[in-house]
């Protein structure tokens, strides 16, 4: 699995025709969460609360596949939305975009402004919510 040390460096190793919609992504979360801190993580941009570790503290993810970009949040961020997602290919916590199409700038704000508050709120305890209990 190849490394990069940074998004400004995954982005600049994306095929030309997939850069600027890297750029666009990376924009809307950044614009939507200005304290979030950025890194690398799984060789993919990664999108955490600042000052928390762990699974609470993960925001969202996204990366290049062959032909889309896909964009990983928590699940929780995403269920009240499944009506604004459902032309994208989907899984519970992943939207996949296709590269022949825009970006939907405006929906990832959206979810990761959602991500904050349900956060922010406590609400955010979703990975366990299919577990069986006792």
């Amino acid at each position: 699995m190849k490394s990069w040390k940074n998004v400004d460096e995954y982005i600049m190793a994306a095929p030309k025709n997939a850069q600027s919609k890297l750029r666009e992504v990376r924009a809307a979360i950044r614009e939507s969460a200005p304290d979030a801190v950025e890194s690398i993580s799984y060789a993919m941009p990664f999108y955490s609360f600042k000052g928390e570790t762990g699974f609470k503290a993960r925001l969202c993810y996204f990366g290049l596949l062959k032909n889309r970009i896909a964009f990983y949040m928590r699940p929780m961020a995403m269920e009240g939305h499944l009506s604004e997602v459902s032309e994208y290919q989907t899984t519970k916590s992943a939207l996949q975009f296709p590269l022949d199409r825009p970006v939907p700038v405006p929906l990832i704000k959206k979810l990761v402004r959602e991500g904050i508050t349900k956060h922010t709120a406590g609400k955010d305890d979703s990975h366990a919510k299919g577990r069986k209990r006792g």
